[in-house]
């Protein structure tokens, strides 16, 4: 099994948001980022080394069958991303107007 820590799987998401704003630099449409629902199911698990800290674990789904349920948690949270900026809403794309006026093809678009 592949351990991956809770703080990283939610530092991912974090991760892929910022690559696609970055790839819809010069894009004509912006999409406003919304409420994000995450679900893992984890193992939480005392470290002998690092001053005995606990962490949460996920567990990869079907990873180990032989995990009794009194070993796993699941958990869910919504995360709302702001832009850390402007505390306003996350925009994924670009400042610049666009001409939209072929948007949608019509008979003339075709």
């Amino acid at each position: 099994m592949t351990d991956i820590e809770l703080a990283d799987a939610i530092s991912s998401v974090r991760d892929q948001l910022v690559a696609a704003a970055t790839r819809a630099t010069g894009q004509p449409v912006a999409f406003e980022v919304g409420d994000i629902e995450m679900e893992f199911t984890i193992e939480l698990r005392k470290e002998v080394k690092g001053g005995g800290k606990v962490k949460a674990w996920v567990v990869e789904a079907g990873a180990d069958a032989s995990r009794t349920r009194g070993e796993t948690h699941r958990v869910s949270f919504t995360l709302k991303p702001r832009n850390a900026t402007t505390n306003g809403p996350w925009l994924v794309g670009n400042d610049e107007g666009a001409d939209l006026s072929d948007f949608g093809g019509g008979a003339e678009g075709r």
